[in-house]
């Protein structure tokens, strides 16, 4: 009854006629029922059709088209059976021909001495070997949007940072420690399940710019990507192709979501999210700002330094838990 309700409503803000809105109601249903429905983060006592209805009437009538075409024909979600399937194709796939005898899993970049000891007994124990050392270790991560999360270079501090620098850092104090940890030519695989094009080719670049900066006789011997998955080149919204949803983008844009964490992506303007990646996408687990900001912004509106009008309140299609590395 709840969904019924929903959809009528849904229908009337679109003002769909009875033939398009059985054709509408037939997909919705699916769609609800098989994928959107499970998002994480509505909120209590809302679902994706609530979601919807709710979203949509922020346009002005004659905008929903746009908006409404854009979530039928362009949003990709990643639900929990795709990641799952990217999860189970990892070992196989990735992870066999490289693999040693043993293998441990460690949920963190940062491996403090006393864990980083007790992993390293573990290992000599079962290949009953006092003297072994690890010769490979897997980062792994769930999505890289820009990469920047994972490496990038900081202008304003001159360094390079990220996870990887964390991990390298949090290594380094655990090797005053334990010493012994990793063998000689030790190499460090890195591991992203789903991945844009142009974050696997920036990390690509990123990797090989920082090689003398990274060097260290005690640091890994080489550095291999894997991905379970790259978006293709022409996955992001682009002008030309994506004209009438990217208007959308900046006429329904509160700068008010613009913080220093931002920033890094080197835009200040997210209305095609952060880095401007323009993604159409969305991840079960949450919305990553990568995405076009009208997947994910929450705003109440109102007067911001340098607008001379009021800015809009942001109505969310599926809300983000704001993260931030």
């Amino acid at each position: 009854m709840k969904e019924d309700l929903a959809l009528r409503v849904l229908s009337q803000i679109m003002s769909w006629d009875d033939e398009r809105a059985r054709r509408e109601f037939a997909w919705l249903r699916l769609m609800s029922r098989l994928k959107y429905d499970g998002y994480r983060d509505f909120q209590a006592g809302m679902r994706f059709l609530e979601s919807l209805s709710v979203w949509l009437q922020q346009f002005k009538p004659e905008q929903r088209e746009t908006a409404y075409g854009f979530v039928r024909n362009t949003l990709t979600y990643v639900g929990p059976a795709e990641l799952q399937r990217l999860v189970e194709q990892f070992y196989p796939r990735t992870v066999r021909d490289r693999l040693l005898s043993n293998e441990q899993l460690v949920i963190a970049t940062q491996v403090d001495p006393d864990k980083w000891k007790n992993l390293l007994k573990k290992l000599r124990k079962e290949l009953g070997d006092d003297t072994a050392q690890f010769k490979l270790v897997y980062l792994i991560d769930d999505f890289a949007g820009t990469g920047t999360s994972f490496f990038r270079y900081d202008e304003d501090d001159k360094k390079w940072t990220g996870k990887l620098m964390r991990f390298r850092d949090s290594l380094e104090i655990a090797r005053r420690t334990v010493p012994e940890i990793f063998a000689d030519g030790w190499q460090l695989c890195v591991h992203h399940y789903i991945a844009s094009a142009a974050a696997r080719d920036a990390l690509t670049d990123r990797l090989t710019q920082a090689k003398t900066a990274l060097a260290q006789s005690w640091w890994a011997s080489d550095i291999h990507l894997s991905f379970g998955t790259v978006f293709p080149i022409d996955f992001p919204l682009v002008k030309g192709r994506d004209d009438a949803f990217i208007a959308l983008t900046d006429s329904y844009y509160d700068p008010i979501i613009r913080t220093d964490h931002t920033d890094v992506g080197g835009v200040t303007h997210l209305g095609l999210g952060y880095g401007r990646c323009a993604l159409p996408l969305v991840l079960e687990h949450n919305t990553p700002n990568n995405a076009v900001a009208l997947l994910w912004a929450e705003t109440s509106g109102g007067d911001r330094e340098g607008l001379d009008k009021p800015a809009p309140a942001m109505r969310p299609l599926f809300r983000r838990r704001q993260r931030h590395s």
